[in-house]
């Protein structure tokens, strides 16, 4: 270790504060107990921001022999990737707590359990440069989820929950057998040590495959998205925050950490196929979304259509499409968990969260709305909000790949603003759909959304600090491909590749003279 181990801290801090919940007793101490650990999680990963912005390698390293006879390290580091995946996971689980203040009435001290332990082990996820390590915690987020889904969900959630665990659990099998055929292949754990490493194209094709589906279901991607509606939907409002704000991010952090540097050939090679899915996922997620009644259903299809944009940016292989693609993980986790924070306070006051339940909020809640609106025109990449920028730099990305597919992906930013425009008129304007008295946001609901709030514009208005975080790793990512000029073309022999293309096989040459600047 090269510093104070702060990324163990930040791991096993909440874990530890799951010991102090089983010796409290009344609900709104244990809630209150909560949202002093997720505040001292905080407050732990402030010396993160002395994170060097001039290098791509990993900072704040742990190293600790873990099983010597097996190579097995505790392995923990941060680049300027997982460094903001790690932050945006830090300030969502505060929002989490509150968003379940009074929702959760039930097991509030198992609530809270679960939660924290899920905000621990989505840390570790981000952190982890041991595979082993790495798949220990990509696992492990699976239980409790699943007994957020089981426990506090909806009148479906057993279906829901069930469908979750299955569809997750199908992807990590094939990841632990990617694992396995590393070690023996590559004799170590260590994904930065992998990384320098040189595998034959016949094997980086077959754990492409299988890392790939493990994360498209995991992001999701079209077509293994068939789980993310029900989950969204039946998990608690808390549950519903973490699997679109951090989980979702799992499956794309993935492709960043592991399919793209261990397999740079396969990337290259399976990247047409990507990009379809993603597209596919856009215009899919946005039709979808423009025909639910549901508002939770219209945010839930509608992260289809944001996670596309994302895995679209990752296999452009150039500047501005890999920095849409790790800005527009952060953005969809804030503006999208939000949106979600706001339907669960919507649906304290109106019992549903359909839209002929929940018209005229203009009128008797117009804090409410406000903060909506704004929400809402994030969510379509309204520019000002943070969507915009990272939306803006995946479609230019596009566009300096191929003309056509920048043509087709376009329609999808059409559909954004179609399918989050028509709730929002209808929630806005008319006459209230239930009589009595409505409630605008109380304070601990302020507290909630006005820090989300700061980062939709912050991150719309002055994007620069985190563009020039992720800039170096982006650049030691990129690497394998050289570098991008504008237009890309096409060739059939390909050097410059870590485990170059055989002869005759045709591969996308990538030549990029621009410099990495935010």
């Amino acid at each position: 270790m090269t510093t104070l181990p702060i990324l163990t801290f930040l791991i096993f801090f909440p874990i530890l504060g799951c010991v102090g919940l089983f010796f409290l007793k009344r609900p709104r101490t244990v809630r209150v107990y909560a949202m002093a650990v997720s505040l001292g999680e905080m407050v732990l990963a402030l010396p993160l921001l002395r994170f060097k912005t001039d290098t791509g390698g990993f900072q704040f390293v742990e190293s600790v022999p873990w099983v010597p006879a097996w190579d097995l390290n505790y392995f923990l580091g941060v680049d300027g990737i997982s460094l903001l995946m790690v932050g945006l996971t830090v300030i969502m689980l505060p929002v989490c707590v509150l968003c379940s203040w009074a929702s959760v009435r039930e097991r509030v001290k198992e609530f809270h359990i679960c939660l924290l332990v899920s905000g621990a082990v989505c840390v570790g996820v981000f952190s982890a440069l041991d595979l082993v390590l790495f798949y220990l915690f990509y696992e492990a987020i699976l239980i409790p989820i699943y007994l957020m889904i089981a426990i506090w969900g909806g009148e479906g959630r057993d279906r829901a929950s069930l469908k979750f665990i299955l569809y997750t659990l199908a992807g990590s099998a094939l990841l632990l057998v990617v694992v396995i055929a590393f070690r023996i292949s590559g004799d170590t754990f260590s994904i930065p040590e992998l990384m320098k490493l040189d595998f034959p194209y016949r094997f980086q094709c077959l754990v492409f495959s299988a890392m790939a589906l493990a994360f498209a279901v995991k992001t999701p991607l079209f077509p293994f998205h068939t789980w993310l509606p029900s989950a969204y939907v039946q998990a608690p409002i808390a549950g519903t925050v973490l699997l679109s704000a951090v989980l979702a991010k799992m499956g794309a952090y993935g492709f960043l950490r592991l399919c793209v540097p261990l397999a740079p050939s396969a990337a290259d090679f399976f990247a047409p196929l990507m990009i379809a899915m993603s597209i596919a996922s856009i215009l899919y997620g946005g039709v979808v979304a423009l025909g639910q009644t549901d508002i939770k259903r219209i945010i839930a299809y509608s992260s289809l259509a944001h996670m596309g944009f994302v895995v679209l940016g990752i296999f452009l292989f150039n500047v501005k499409g890999a920095q849409g693609a790790v800005l527009q993980m952060v953005n969809h986790g804030i503006t999208t968990g939000a949106l979600f924070v706001m339907v669960g306070f919507l649906y304290a006051r109106s019992g549903s969260t359909e839209l002929s339940q929940n018209q005229g909020l203009g009128k008797v809640l117009p804090a409410f709305m406000g903060f909506w609106g704004l929400l809402a025109f994030a969510g379509f990449g309204f520019p000002g909000t943070n969507n915009f920028v990272g939306e803006f730099l995946v479609l230019t990305g596009v566009f300096e790949r191929n003309l056509w597919v920048g043509a087709i992906t376009v329609p999808g930013a059409l559909l954004a603003a179609a399918y989050m425009l028509r709730p929002t008129q209808k929630m806005a304007w008319g006459e209230p759909s239930r009589a009595g008295k409505w409630v605008d946001l109380k304070g601990r609901e302020w507290a909630c959304l006005l820090p989300l709030a700061f980062l939709v514009l912050y991150l719309g208005l002055a994007p620069s600090l985190f563009l020039k975080v992720m800039n170096p790793a982006l650049e030691e990512l990129l690497s394998p491909f050289g570098v991008r000029q504008t237009p890309i073309e096409l060739s059939t022999n390909t050097p410059g590749h870590s485990g170059s293309v055989p002869a005759g096989k045709e591969t996308f040459r990538i030549s990029m003279q621009e410099p990495l600047r935010p």
